[in-house]
């Protein structure tokens, strides 16, 4: 079979659905990219910026609707995404995923072959913690299109998930089965798994992600989006610069740095520099150091101390927490102000006036998936140009109340509240780990 050329339009009229939508970043991608898309998010405040932001959203378990409200999704969806939670993979999360991934590998197995639903739901309610399962949603709203009579049992065209490292052994499972065995109707995919680095996209921050793109066979071998900018390595720029932003306990800020060599002339396509703090920070007129409790998927070489010369450390939920330190003078150095949700936003390649909603925001901005690189994911899932970092600075254009209004009657059944469709607050919560016994005092 013939590969298809990189920027060949693979779809007339691509439709993105969005599993666990979060707020809003695939489907920023989609709205630069100019595809429509149709998110499904069960927290309320990642809902409420959604609405903010105008963009159409179903407030809903994922599962809850693949299950009771499938039928009413609209017909003309061929896109499937989505990255499913990664709590209990990350290896800031509990590791319960982990531990049950040849478990998870069966499971998927177990839905190609036709396996009925309602044996599996009762089997995955035994796992220690039950958002292990949500990384099978995706395999299973693939399969439930296929037997979809409002669709005509057309299954989806492109498929596009991203998630933790951890996660890609999965990936590869879905790729084993998709490529040889197939949807329980013979629908055969093309796939792509990796691990991708998004600072190597454009995005102001070194963040790993396991990514998988499938095309249905008919339409071509699918491909990875090419890195657009260099990769950060930290030992390489502490080599640089003298171990200036090392683990030092008093941060000092070195205007002396060397900045990141650029491309050579006449390597029009070779990779820019990555995309620094600084830059995509233009408010902050001083130089500035921040320190992070968290490293780019748990690699105690991108922990620590950053100056503004470099990518953010992967942006948690915990980003508000994040100690940004300035210069008074040219020896003291102080606690400036921290990353406000916009500035933080921005890290994750947001566009500058996101209007962040609700309660969480930290949270909201952590679980996103960066819109550029989204862009690039979605972009060479369906063969078209991804955009550079430029088309996310500019202005967002939220929703007028009128818009918001009607975008919430449609997402949760009413133009200004929750109604009893959407999921509870309690049962958001993840499950509460079991009490550790006391050992008995010796002797």
């Amino acid at each position: 079979m013939t590969s298809t050329p990189h920027h060949q339009r693979i779809l007339d009229r691509p439709f993105v659905l969005d599993l666990f939508a979060g707020p809003g970043g695939l489907d920023v991608a989609a709205h630069v990219l100019g595809v429509p898309s149709l998110g499904i998010e069960w927290d309320r405040s990642a809902c409420l910026t959604r609405y903010a932001a105008g963009l159409d959203t179903l407030h809903a378990d994922v599962s809850a609707i693949r299950r009771e409200a499938f039928e009413a999704l609209p017909p003309e969806i061929n896109v499937l995404a989505g990255g499913p939670p990664c709590q209990t993979y990350s290896v800031a999360g509990s590791g319960v995923g982990r531990k049950a991934l040849d478990q998870v590998k069966g499971y998927i197995e177990r839905l190609m072959a036709g396996d009925p639903d309602e044996n599996i739901d009762k089997e995955l309610q035994k796992l220690t913690d039950p958002r292990t399962a949500l990384v099978l949603e995706p395999l299973r709203y693939a399969i439930q299109a296929t037997r979809s009579p409002n669709r005509g049992n057309r299954p989806y065209d492109v498929i596009v998930l991203e998630q933790v490292p951890a996660v890609e052994a999965l990936w590869d499972h879905y790729a084993l089965v998709l490529e040889n065995i197939g949807l329980p109707d013979g629908t055969k995919y093309k796939v792509k798994v990796d691990v991708l680095d998004t600072e190597t996209y454009g995005v102001p921050q070194t963040r790993s992600r396991a990514v998988l793109i499938a095309r249905r066979e008919e339409l071509g071998e699918p491909f990875l989006p090419k890195p657009t900018h260099l990769a950060y390595e930290a030992k390489e720029w502490n080599r640089r610069s003298g171990g200036a932003t090392a683990q030092t306990h008093q941060p000092a800020l070195d205007e002396e740095i060397a900045p990141v060599p650029a491309p050579r002339r006449g390597e029009d396509d070779a990779p820019k520099p990555w995309v620094s703090m600084g830059k995509a920070l233009p408010g902050r007129e001083k130089p500035f150091l921040v320190r992070s409790n968290y490293g780019s998927s748990g690699n105690p070489g991108r922990r620590g101390v950053r100056t503004d010369q470099q990518p953010a450390a992967t942006v948690t939920g915990r980003i508000s927490r994040f100690v940004v330190f300035e210069h008074l003078d040219e020896n003291i150095v102080y606690e400036g102000p921290r990353f406000s949700m916009n500035e933080a936003g921005m890290l994750q390649s947001f566009p500058p006036d996101y209007p962040w909603s609700g309660t969480a925001q930290a949270q909201q901005v952590g679980n996103a998936v960066p819109p550029l690189f989204g862009a690039h994911l979605l972009g060479a899932a369906l063969g078209l140009p991804a955009p550079g970092p430029e088309a996310l600075r500019k202005p967002w254009v939220p929703a007028t109340e009128e818009q918001r209004a009607k975008l919430r009657s449609h997402g949760c059944g009413s133009a200004d509240d929750c109604t009893a469709s959407c999921p509870r607050p309690e049962d958001q919560a993840p499950p509460r780990s079991a009490p550790r016994k006391k050992k008995a005092a010796a002797g």
